[in-house]
């Protein structure tokens, strides 16, 4: 049965050999480099089913090494081993395609069953940070809602206010925007309900509650009757 192809990049020669003990039973080891440029070319030549790569090495870094791989269209297993117990540095790993997140630390407990678990296609990240991790995914979803929940407020005050005839220098003004964000949100909207129009959009809104006032109702209908369509 063929071993699983396995290229180290470490700038210690010593922990490439240690590293070479651990894995050499299960993995077959097809090199090990010192830096990122190295990486990438041994990455290019060998072939390997999954790189063990450290961050902090000489010429390239371990993260910009693996960013030139994926740009060139690699999708090697990639699995970390590091010093830096850095939630953010984890997640920026994990957000340039890396399968593995292992601390040197612990890598002889973790390492071989983050390279099984990547070549099983998931994603093995060290307990040593996953609360932090999760602390800062918390986070950014949190940002991430609030932003959306911001958007879809705007929205619907900027479609009230076009209803009521209220043109989009005078909207954004109202909404400490700028009169070009307003009309993004405009065209955002329009496409999203599927109409050619704002006066088919304000229609379609007061038709299914969106815009319910009956001031709204009347304007529109101004607006609707309009030779020129906005």
């Amino acid at each position: 049965m063929k071993l699983p192809s396995v290229l180290i990049a470490d700038d210690h020669i010593i922990v490439s050999q240690g590293l070479q003990s651990l894995l050499e039973d299960e993995f077959d080891i097809v090199g090990t480099v010192t830096n990122g440029r190295a990486l990438i070319d041994a990455a290019r030549q060998l072939k390997p089913d999954v790189l063990v790569v450290d961050i902090s090495m000489p010429i390239l870094n371990g993260l910009d090494a693996v960013r030139q791989l994926r740009r060139e269209g690699d999708q090697t297993k990639v699995v970390f081993l590091t010093m830096h117990a850095e939630a953010q540095i984890a997640m920026e790993a994990i957000r340039i395609g890396a399968t593995g997140y292992v601390l040197k630390q612990a890598a002889g407990d973790e390492l071989v069953a983050a390279i099984h678990a990547s070549m099983k296609g998931r994603t093995y990240l060290t307990p040593y940070i996953a609360q932090d991790m999760l602390h800062l995914l918390i986070g950014s979803r949190h940002r991430q809602e609030k932003h959306l929940a911001e958007r879809a407020k705007n929205k619907q005050e900027i479609l009230q206010m076009l209803a009521q005839g209220r043109t989009q220098q005078d909207v954004a003004k109202t909404l400490n925007l700028e009169v070009d964000d307003v009309e993004t949100y405009r065209e955002e909207m329009i496409q999203t309900f599927g109409v050619q129009t704002t006066s088919e959009l304000i229609r379609l809104a007061i038709q299914i509650g969106f815009v319910s006032t009956v001031e709204s109702a009347v304007n529109w209908v101004a607006l609707a009757l309009s030779t020129t369509p906005k």
